[in-house]
């Protein structure tokens, strides 16, 4: 068995350059990691599955999903990937009942006025009927040099944003502030150094990193791939991210999905930015 990562890009909000593929604003990237497979986000509709299916992928045989966060541009897609699986589970086909993994908060409603929820359209209960769902604060290994970060922990105050009218609905039925405690990321100790592969970033891509560094014990970064929650960030937060990543100085920093043309003009001067699309396919030892 040939030990590695490897990551294809399904959905993303830009398309590679004859690569004819969909694009849409979210996220989901597919990744095969020593022998498991793991779907990594879902995105806002059924893109990721008409994309994985003219890439010849098929999700029928997934280990895990995992979810970066609860919002719709990552989460939606899990109603397409049920119909999917229960459509084969209907036709005799053959397929993996995956388990959903995902920090406790994930898939609680969000509503956020006008709209009444910008989060996930399954609740636990009702993913429990076709994933086997494993929630969890800290940091839960996937394999053994691939870990689900959980819940991570808001080191650098610049990262810091105040929730507006962001709201979650909790079990008691009570209205709290979203701080998005249930914003997480992987991270696979490859031999060049970490590769940390994040959805939004909503709690930082300097808080993912270095919490990332210190949970698989390892400092060098061979590659960010991700959304980096920077679409128009505070000067403060820019220029600190700028500092952070050159410090830290990965080796490339696939910044996509929430990550604006002018954040990767700015963040090219402290780091190697590449390009991101659908269809896109990375590979690490």
């Amino acid at each position: 068995m040939t030990r590695g990562l490897t990551a294809t890009v399904l959905v993303d909000n830009r398309t590679l350059i004859d690569r004819y593929y969909a694009a849409e604003p979210g996220l989901s990237i597919l990744i095969e990691s020593d022998a498991t497979k793991i779907l990594f986000d879902t995105g806002f509709s059924d893109v990721f599955l008409r994309n994985a299916d003219r890439m010849g992928q098929s999700l029928l045989d997934l280990d895990f999903v995992v979810l970066s966060h609860g919002h719709l541009d990552h989460t939606w897609g899990l109603v397409h990937l049920v119909q999917r699986l229960t459509e084969a589970a209907v036709e005799g086909r053959p397929y993996h009942t995956p388990y959903l993994v995902a920090h406790p908060y994930c898939l609680y409603p969000r509503p956020k006025p006008p709209l009444p929820n910008i989060g996930s359209l399954l609740s636990e209960d009702r993913a429990r009927l076709h994933f086997r769902v494993r929630t969890s604060r800290e940091p839960l290994w996937i394999t053994d040099r691939l870990v689900f970060l959980g819940e991570i922990p808001r080191r650098f105050a610049f990262e810091t944003t105040a929730p507006g009218s962001r709201t979650i609905a909790m079990p008691d039925g009570s209205l709290a502030p979203d701080l998005l405690l249930d914003d997480s990321a992987l991270a696979y100790r490859s031999s060049q150094g970490l590769v940390i592969i994040t959805g939004c970033s909503h709690a930082g891509i300097c808080n993912i990193a270095e919490y990332a560094r210190e949970i698989c014990g390892e400092r060098r970064v061979a590659d960010i791939v991700g959304g980096l929650h920077l679409l128009e960030p505070s000067t403060e937060r820019l220029e600190g991210t700028c500092a952070y990543l050159k410090a830290v100085a990965p080796a490339r920093v696939h910044a996509c999905h929430c990550t604006s043309f002018v954040s990767r003009a700015v963040l090219s001067s402290a780091c190697t930015i590449a390009e991101v699309g659908a269809g896109l396919k990375l590979s690490y030892r």
